[in-house]
């Protein structure tokens, strides 16, 4: 008999991916601020049209969407005053889907999104958006420690490549799966693409 080989599977969790009818769908900074300039992510387009198609699948299910953004100010890549900033027009927030503006990683600290998901009587998230190791991961730290059981799919992120504290730079895609693994290890259920979660 094969032992256990992450948290979720000691604390009996398991890896299946959360389906996306039984869930809230939280797109996460999918702004055009890492689409071009300083912080355009390696692969990103693929994962704008693929977060598109789960957009797309959520509001055929009439599942909560919420949007998150990221603001940062006048000036900076996350201004979202400015063009640089709007959510990409692809995954754009349609009339009566909830639009969060969050200052933090995590898109739980200080805002209502906690709240507007016990409203909704929701436990089960899909998250989607940008970037991998930052936002995403640590929304889904932030809301398994809230009780909330976060599903991130994979093929819907993306981020970029990294300068280790020795010199070294570690490529956007050792990045993302870094990333992935250790928040599967027990903060999230992972899909590989949204196959995995219709």
């Amino acid at each position: 008999m094969s032992q256990p080989n992450s948290l979720r599977e000691l604390s009996g969790l398991g890896q299946q991916p959360g389906k996306l009818r039984d869930s809230a769908l939280i797109m996460i900074d999918l702004q055009n601020t890492y689409r071009h300039g300083v912080m355009q992510l390696e692969g990103v387009e693929q994962a704008v049209r693929e977060a598109a198609q789960l957009l797309a699948m959520a509001r055929d299910l009439k599942v909560p969407v919420i949007h998150i953004r990221h603001d940062s100010g006048p000036g900076t890549p996350y201004d979202v005053s400015a063009e640089i900033g709007q959510i990409s027009s692809e995954v754009a927030p349609i009339a009566g889907e909830a639009v969060i503006t969050k200052h933090y990683p995590n898109a739980f600290v200080q805002t209502d999104l906690e709240a507007q998901l016990r409203a909704l009587g929701i436990t089960n998230l899909t998250l989607a958006g940008f970037m991998t190791h930052m936002c995403i991961n640590s929304t889904a730290h932030g809301g398994f420690n809230l009780g909330f059981a976060p599903t991130i799919v994979a093929s819907a992120t993306a981020t970029r490549a990294l300068v280790g504290a020795n010199g070294l730079v570690v490529s956007a895609q050792d990045v993302h799966n870094g990333a992935l693994a250790a928040t599967r290890d027990l903060y999230a259920a992972v899909a590989d693409d949204i196959a995995q979660v219709a």
